[in-house]
């Protein structure tokens, strides 16, 4: 229920009109695919986003790209690499410790659904 202003107070000019939908509900709304929750947080896009368009990448590399910390890049590869999206393989070059990640079969076919989602979200976005 909207509340009504107190009198000492004027309405603004262009308040923007709040469509009661209980009321008037909406004419159709159009039926939207459910997306990848996993994947569609920015910086897990991210991740599988550049490995998509590399073998693989250290990281190092991702963190780079991404411009993100040790630590939001950990937890967010950790949650991929648990889906088996991508895959994480640790080795030593010299003494030097490195972590390599590779976008997997079952990574790669998430995205392009994703991709696919947004592009219909997109599409139904235009046409309304």
């Amino acid at each position: 229920m909207a509340r009504a202003l107190p009198s000492h107070r004027k309405p603004a000019k262009h308040a923007p009109q709040v469509r009661d939908h209980a009321h008037h509900p909406p004419a159709h709304a159009p039926e939207l695919p459910e997306l990848d929750r996993l994947i569609h947080e920015r910086m897990r896009l991210g991740i599988v986003s550049a490995l998509a368009t590399n073998d693989s990448l250290s990281f190092n590399d991702l963190k780079r790209v991404l411009k993100t910390t040790d630590g939001n890049l950990s937890v967010h590869a950790r949650k991929l690499e648990e889906a088996d999206y991508i895959s994480c393989v640790k080795f030593f070059e010299g003494r030097v410790p490195r972590t390599e990640y590779r976008l997997t079969a079952k990574g790669r076919a998430a995205l392009a659904e994703y991709l696919d989602q947004m592009e219909e979200w997109i599409r139904v976005t235009r046409e309304s």
